[in-house]
């Protein structure tokens, strides 16, 4: 019997997700079907009125059947793949990018991958193959997205068992692109005595259309660089199999530059000194930085268009350009990232995930009795303990808040007034919260914050100035859970009358009450 599976795609709405999915769709048919197949819709909620939601996610005119959406605010990749693995309960999780196409024969090959991998293995990489033109060399562009070739652990297509990824906690979500934060799991994995294995299957990705600068904004993957080394020290080449990079030839590029423009401004000052001396070095520094820069711009234009070829010229003018702004991006994107996990973080960074900081609350059945649409005060009831445990996490230093879906007010039932005097009522009873967030709007609204939409959590995370995995939902029913998965952050779920067995059956940690829910944070 095959492993059961399923698929998580993050995306940002890339017209190419449409075919992904038609492409799942044929290759269905010739193998074992995955359980659930998750597309992670990564675009930045709308700004401005709540009540705004994105319009829909175009999934194409063929996508594979039982395709299901999850929403998480633009929190990046690796955000997106916690989100789809953890809203799934299958043996293993196969993640692809939503510009790959996989052939026919993929869900064969990935059934033959999980079935050979032993019980230590938690986790089998496809090929990644990447079409180049056959008529010309490949531009720079296409070269560098054709390493993704022999690239370890690349997210592209890559099955995950669920236990090894339960280990450690996911994808960093630290890491806010679609760099590096691959590496860095496939590190932490080997680490906790997880194998990792190539498999037979492979798919396609093709190279996408990109601006002129994209080799300079690629260079923001530098601040990545240095996450990694605050995380695995100065040999995170080596555990994390990234190779060798260029970051010591930038830095001597960019301070010839540096003081070749320093040293002729100071030479033009008539205020000052040593003029001769200081326009010698300034000399010297600008033509090691022209030595420097042409070199760089030789080696990226060597392997590519000749003259003759179609798009030399582009080619030539856009080398020649980014050649001398990358050396610049690279190391100001480097030092950024180094300040900031660095000199911010105290000088260390803990490990993935962080401790909680804050634990946030369902309101209605959760800490107070459950009154469907009450707008009266006197009926407010804290659940048993309610007030004992809020207060032994706030002795203990732990933020706590409350995010609560109150439809009652966009469906016309209640006042904000009234829902604002039950809210002060439960404040009075149990003590101050140092974040309330308030979802008002009706299931029609389609808003981004009622859950299990995230909204709310990632709401309370900003006031409070924690990441959302530093945050604990807890609630009664599914939809509490969901908002959690969705955002980033854990949860207990304390069931009630009205919790349903799928909701329990599906929640990752489970407590009898509150207390015991505050021992599983």
């Amino acid at each position: 019997m095959a492993p059961s599976y399923s698929i998580v795609i993050p995306t940002v709405g890339r017209p190419e997700l449409g075919a992904l999915l038609a492409s799942l769709r044929a290759a269905s048919t010739q193998g074992p079907e995955p359980l659930d197949v998750v597309v992670v819709d990564d675009r930045p909620f709308p700004a401005g009125a709540s009540g705004e939601h994105n319009p829909p996610l175009e999934l194409g005119p063929d996508p594979v059947a039982g395709v299901r959406t999850l929403r998480t605010g633009g929190r990046g990749p690796a955000a997106a793949r916690n989100a789809g693995w953890r809203s799934v309960r299958t043996e293993w999780v196969a993640f692809l990018d939503d510009d790959v196409v996989v052939p026919q024969l993929w869900a064969v090959a990935l059934a033959q991958d999980l079935a050979a991998a032993g019980p230590n293995v938690g986790g089998v990489q496809g090929r990644i193959v990447v079409p180049l033109p056959k008529h010309r060399p490949p531009t720079d562009l296409e070269r560098n997205t054709a390493g993704l070739e022999s690239a370890e652990w690349a997210a592209a297509d890559m099955a995950y068992r669920r236990a090894a990824l339960v280990t450690v906690c996911g994808f960093d979500e630290r890491f806010p692109r679609a760099y590096r934060e691959d590496a860095d799991l496939a590190a932490r994995l080997r680490g906790s005595n997880w194998e990792l294995e190539h498999g037979i299957r492979f798919v396609e990705h093709p190279v996408r259309p990109a601006g002129s600068l994209a080799s300079v904004r690629a260079q923001a993957g530098n601040a990545d660089d240095a996450l990694l080394h605050a995380l695995h020290g100065r040999h995170w080449r080596t555990v994390t199999g990234a190779g060798q990079g260029r970051l010591p030839w930038h830095v001597a590029t960019a301070a010839a530059g540096v003081t070749a423009l320093g040293g002729g401004l100071a030479a033009a000052s008539p205020a000052g000194r040593d003029r001769g001396a200081v326009r010698t070095t300034a000399l010297l520094a600008g033509a090691a930085w022209a030595g420097l820069t042409a070199g760089f711009a030789r080696k990226r234009l060597a392997p590519g268009p000749q003259r003759g070829d179609d798009g030399y010229g582009t080619e030539l003018r856009r080398m020649a350009a980014t050649s001398v702004l990358i050396p610049f991006a690279a190391v100001a994107h480097r030092a950024r990232g180094a300040w900031k996990w660095r000199r911010r973080l105290g000088g260390s960074v803990p490990p993935w995930p962080p401790p909680v900081r804050a634990v946030l609350f369902d309101r209605d059945g959760t800490l107070i009795r459950d009154v469907p649409y009450n707008g009266d005060p006197r009926a407010v009831e804290p659940v048993p303990g309610a007030r004992r445990v809020l207060d032994e996490l706030r002795a203990d230093g732990l933020r706590v808040g409350v995010v609560s879906n109150q439809s009652a007010i966009g469906r016309g039932l209640l006042t904000t007034a009234q829902v604002d005097a039950v809210d002060e009522q439960v404040r009075r009873l149990l003590g101050p919260f140092d974040t309330w967030q308030r979802c008002p709007h009706s299931p029609e609204d389609e808003c981004t914050c009622r859950k299990p939409e995230p909204g709310l959590v990632l709401r309370a995370a900003a006031a409070l100035g924690v990441l959302p995995i530093e945050c604990t939902v807890v609630g009664d029913i599914g939809a509490d859970i969901g908002a959690a998965v969705a955002s980033g952050a854990r949860s207990v779920l304390v069931p009630t009358e009205v919790t349903r067995r799928e909701e329990l059956s599906a929640a990752p940690v489970v407590a009898a009450t509150l207390d015991e829910a505050v021992t599983l944070l």
